[in-house]
C-alpha cells in the first residue's frame, strides 16, 4: 500500500507525500479508468492538481485545489494548503521537493532530467518558499533494467557525469536514473535523495519490464497541524 511520509516545516505546518504502489490502483490519466476519483479521495479527498506530461522542464504553481488539472507540464509546486499536486510515473523518476513553505512534485524522465526539471522547479521553490528541507524520489527503473543506446548516454554522461552510466542485468550499456537525480539535486543545491527501489519490482508498474499500462503517483500536500502543549507539532 502507498507509502506516506509527513515532514514538519514549521509552527503547526506540515507537508505529506505519498508514493502509490499497484495495490492502491491505477492512476494514469491519458486513459483515466472508472474508479479514479474514488482512488485519489482514498489518498486525499477533493480536487487534486495533475498534469499532462510530457519530458520537458514547464513547472506550474497552484495556488487553489484542482488548478490546472490536465495541464501540460512536467512538474507542480504550492505554498498553499490542502492543495494535492500529483504526478504519475511507471519507470520515470517522481521527485519530491519541500521546501519552507513549501512543496513541489516532478516527472522526470531523461528527457526531462536532460531539460533542467529538477533544478527548474528546484529554482521556482525556492523563490516562493524559500530554502530547501528535503527531496524525496519515489521508485523508478534501475539501469539493471535500462538499456541505452550509446549516443544518448553520451549526452547524459556529457550533461551528468559518468555515475549516470550503467549496465545491465545482461552487461549493455544503461542509464542510472536515480543518479541522475542525485546529480540534479545536488548541483541545484538540493538534499541527494535516498536511492529508491526499482520498478522492476511487481508492487510498482513497470511499463519497461513487463509493458504495463498502469500508472502509479506522487502526491503531495500541505496541511495546517496541531501543536502539542509544549509547542511542538503533533504530526
Amino acid at each position: 500500500m502507498a507509502e506516506r511520509r509527513t515532514i514538519p516545516l514549521g509552527p503547526a505546518t506540515a507537508v505529506t507525500v505519498c508514493f502509490t504502489d499497484v495495490e492502491d490502483g491505477d492512476f494514469r490519466v491519458r486513459e483515466p479508468r472508472p474508479g479514479l476519483t474514488e482512488d485519489r479521495n482514498a489518498i486525499h479527498p477533493g480536487p487534486w492538481s495533475w498534469i499532462r506530461q510530457v519530458h520537458e522542464a514547464a513547472v506550474l504553481s497552484v495556488d487553489q485545489p484542482g488548478q490546472h488539472a490536465g495541464a501540460v507540464a512536467d512538474g507542480l509546486l504550492t505554498t498553499t494548503p490542502d492543495c494535492p499536486i500529483a504526478v504519475t510515473t511507471a519507470d520515470c523518476a517522481p521527485v519530491v521537493l519541500v521546501a519552507e513553505r513549501g512543496v513541489a512534485t516532478v516527472h522526470a524522465g531523461w528527457r526531462g532530467l536532460l531539460a533542467g526539471i529538477v533544478e527548474e522547479a528546484g529554482r521556482q521553490l525556492t523563490v516562493r518558499a524559500g530554502q530547501p528541507v528535503a527531496t524525496l524520489l519515489g521508485p523508478c527503473i534501475g539501469p539493471e533494467d535500462y538499456e541505452f543506446g550509446d549516443e544518448d548516454l553520451a549526452v547524459m554522461t556529457d550533461r551528468f557525469g559518468p555515475t549516470v552510466a550503467g549496465r545491465t542485468g545482461d552487461g549493455l550499456a544503461a542509464l542510472d536514473v536515480p543518479a541522475a537525480v542525485a546529480v540534479a539535486c545536488s548541483r541545484a543545491g538540493w538534499p541527494v535523495p535516498d536511492r529508491p527501489p526499482s520498478t522492476s519490482d511487481p508492487r510498482w508498474f513497470s511499463h519497461r519490464t513487463r509493458g504495463d499500462l498502469g500508472r502509479q503517483t506522487a502526491v503531495a500536500w500541505l496541511h495546517r497541524t496541531p501543536e502539542t502543549a509544549d509547542g511542538t507539532i503533533d504530526a
